[in-house]
């Protein structure tokens, strides 16, 4: 009798999602399985509506990398005008003769020379024009807990552009760089860079025109030591270094701005944290924090810069600082600003959206953790919830555009998907991502979310294009 209705039910005509899913997944495996060996792959593909097209390993966690940026500016995005309204720029003011320079978590507070809009310089030109003299500079970033990194964040990372500290007061996307170059074969190589830190350097200069250059820094130090190479024939090479504690580097550079200006300073360049509270410990989350009494008045105060503007920076170039940043924003609209406090904004969007807990742990706002984890079901819910807000096809439009802009310009080039597929990518140690929106050849649209984990050593761009031809194969046979 069982096998009787098994004949029967195969006899029957298949739905039509179905027959899609029966179809287009073993055709899309076999492109994956071109791959890295040992690759694990998790991909679903949906219709708007919610049908399913393909689907390999959908409930299976992954390390998303920067995928994780789009469950952030999603949270933000769903409060958006609440965060705009309780914005605010950096400002100055002169207590007892100590400059306070205070931040709310800008990210985009410049001290560049040809810098024009959201300037540390206007902050300096307002305190000489108030005074000669001061005292102490002093950075504060008490607007946000002192949580300089994210749990799982790799060590080696931190001294990096890529993982450096969070922080209220931010400058110059809180990195600093220096230039190498070829000096004469043997010599030591040439180095310029900012004074902020002390460089060890022992890179010699040998023939040729290749480089191999290597930079260690020790958390928290402000000595980095390189070491290698670079060919006398080789062009000067740019090296990025984070910076640690971002208020004490733009306490820093406003007292020598203030210098620069004829401002005598007479004390030394301090910054003023706030440590962990009771309330911002995830054991409590969801307590009131301790209010805050109202700092004086300000002598001067940046404008707060848009935030959908940042959006853009977040999601095209896959900003780290940014988004970690953002994420904090939301925290301190109803909280602290820790990372618990994010993290509980975070989870109430996606009950909202309908992605279940056990899908997705997020331990940042940037991806840069190595905690994070998510499943291929929860991106494409997300994603689908997201198409339907009032604000999904603002927030689609931060999203890199495939051959064209952002994180994708160099992908999908000359395919049936260039111009077509909208998707954030994410990239870390043996993690690679890339979920989003594609346009298939007849013209209909697909959400999907494609990750791949355990790649061995050196097979990563493998993998991204193992994805990308599946991708492109699927458009093309719809």
């Amino acid at each position: 009798m069982r096998f009787a209705l098994v004949l029967l039910a195969l006899s029957l005509p298949l739905p039509p999602a179905f027959a899609m899913q029966v179809s287009s997944t073993p055709m899309v495996e076999r492109v994956l399985d071109a791959g890295p060996p040992g690759t694990r792959y998790g991909l679903l593909v949906t219709t708007l509506e919610g049908e399913p097209v393909v689907s390999i390993a959908p409930d299976e966690r992954f390390i998303p990398a920067s995928n994780t940026k789009m469950f952030t500016t999603a949270t933000a995005y769903a409060d958006l005008p609440a965060l705009d309204r309780a914005a605010r720029g950096t400002g100055v003011r002169v207590e007892q003769g100590d400059v306070i320079l205070e931040g709310h978590g800008d990210a985009r507070l410049s001290s560049a020379a040809d810098c024009v809009t959201n300037c540390l310089q206007t902050l300096a030109d307002a305190v000489a024009a108030r005074t000669r003299r001061v005292r102490n500079i002093v950075g504060d970033d008490s607007w946000f807990p002192n949580e300089r990194w994210g749990p799982g964040m790799s060590w080696n990372n931190i001294q990096s552009r890529y993982g450096t500290g969070i922080s209220a007061l931010t400058l110059d996307d809180n990195e600093v760089t220096a230039s190498v170059t070829p000096a004469a074969i043997g010599g030591a190589a040439g180095i310029e860079a900012s004074p902020y830190y002390d460089i060890d350097n022992r890179v010699t200069t040998v023939p040729g025109k290749g480089r191999t250059i290597v930079a260690d820094r020790v958390p928290n130090s402000r000595t980095i030591r390189l070491t290698g190479t670079i060919g006398a024939e080789a062009p000067a090479a740019t090296l990025y270094f984070s910076i640690d504690d971002p208020a004490h580097y733009t306490a820093w550079r406003m007292r020598d701005l203030l210098i620069a200006r004829g401002v005598k300073v007479s004390g030394a360049v301090m910054t003023r944290h706030r440590p962990l509270s009771p309330a911002d410990d995830p054991a409590i989350r969801g307590a009131a924090p301790a209010p805050r009494p109202p700092a004086p008045d300000m002598l001067a105060e940046l404008p707060p810069l848009p935030l959908a503007e940042d959006m853009r920076i977040i999601n095209k170039q896959s900003q780290n600082l940014h988004a970690d940043l953002m994420l904090r924003r939301v925290a301190r609209t109803s909280g602290s600003g820790s990372i618990a406090d994010g993290q509980a904004a975070l989870d109430r969007v996606m009950r909202q959206a309908g992605v279940t807990k056990v899908s997705y742990t997020l331990a940042d706002g940037s991806g840069m953790s190595s905690y994070n984890r998510i499943t291929p079901r929860a991106a494409v819910t997300l994603l689908r919830w997201i198409a339907n807000q009032p604000w999904g096809a603002a927030w689609r439009e931060t999203l890199p555009i495939a051959g064209q802009d952002g994180t994708l310009r160099s992908r999908f080039k000359g395919t049936v998907l260039e111009g077509r597929l909208f998707a954030k990518t994410g990239s870390l140690n043996a993690s690679r991502a890339l979920s989003g929106y594609l346009v298939t050849k007849s013209g209909r649209t697909l959400v999907f979310s494609a990750l791949a984990n355990d790649m061995p050593d050196g097979t990563d761009a493998q993998a991204s294009a193992a994805v990308d031809r599946a991708l492109v194969a699927l458009a093309k046979a719809m």
